[in-house]
């Protein structure tokens, strides 16, 4: 009979590479095969590191469709929720599949130049800015309805999920994770006569598309951050931004609840 494959993966850093032999030793000892590379037998990806390592993993492997979980040997660690001295409790919860699958959908970004258009996939959050630290000048439109001119040092689009992430740092709120929603949150917002700007964050119903449309009084300066990757392509012409179809599956232990993780991660 063949083996069940166990991909696990992990950053350099000698706590996560320690808890990375570990886990290799504890499920091949459950009658696992374990592989550092993603494939199609693979049934769950452990990744071991921080939020960052989570990001990466999941950006790497190209969004799979099997679930994945975290080992957290980084800081706060709120996508990596199981500690190194819990791994036998995680082990044991998975062969007797007392865990839950929590599906967690994806943003889509779609961004175009005079030239062609490009999309990316974000889990936590899609941020538009300023390249040298200039101020933007952003038209924001809502289901293809004009909203506002937004001048400031840019825009955060999150998803519920992201909500924790960059957007609560910039004054966001956070989202029940229950809730399928988008919030977008400005940065650093100017008003003047010729720029009318919202100065706290909005959040939308999954099912609305954002589209920015930058504005450009100096050279072609638009910087956006997805997941924290800056990418650079000239001559935007607009970003739109929406809930996508593909969904990411997160193995939760079945004790997981949202807000005492909250409580814990930021209180």
């Amino acid at each position: 009979m063949k083996k069940r494959l166990i991909t696990i993966n992990s950053n350099d850093l000698p706590k996560s590479v320690e808890a990375k032999k570990l886990l290799k030793e504890k499920f091949k000892e459950a009658g696992f095969d374990v592989s550092e590379e993603f494939s199609d037998d693979t049934e769950l990806i452990v990744c071991v590191g921080g939020d960052g390592s989570f990001l990466k993993t999941v950006r790497d492997f190209d969004y799979p469709e099997v679930p994945i979980v975290g080992i957290n040997t980084g800081h706060l660690g709120f996508f990596p929720e199981i500690v190194p001295d819990k791994i036998d409790e995680f082990i044991e919860s998975y062969l007797n599949e007392n865990y839950m699958i929590q599906e967690v959908p994806l943003l889509r970004a779609m961004i175009c130049t005079n030239k062609s258009c490009v999309n990316f996939f974000a889990l936590n959050d899609v941020t538009i800015k300023g390249d040298k630290s200039r101020t933007v000048h952003l038209k924001l439109l809502v289901n293809g309805k004009k909203v506002e001119n937004f001048s400031g040092d840019g825009m955060i689009i999150c998803s519920q999920t992201g909500s924790t992430a960059y957007t609560y740092s910039a004054g966001g709120s956070i989202i029940d994770c229950n809730i399928d929603a988008i919030q977008l949150t400005p940065l650093s917002p100017i008003n003047t006569n010729a720029y009318r700007s919202f100065t706290s964050s909005i959040i939308f119903s999954k099912d609305t598309e954002i589209s920015i449309i930058p504005e450009y009084r100096f050279e072609d300066s638009i910087l956006i951050i997805i997941d924290g990757v800056e990418l650079r392509f000239k001559q935007i012409t607009d970003i739109n931004i929406c809930t996508s179809d593909v969904k990411l599956k997160l193995l939760r232990l079945s004790d997981y609840e949202f807000w005492d993780r909250v409580s814990t991660k930021f209180l």
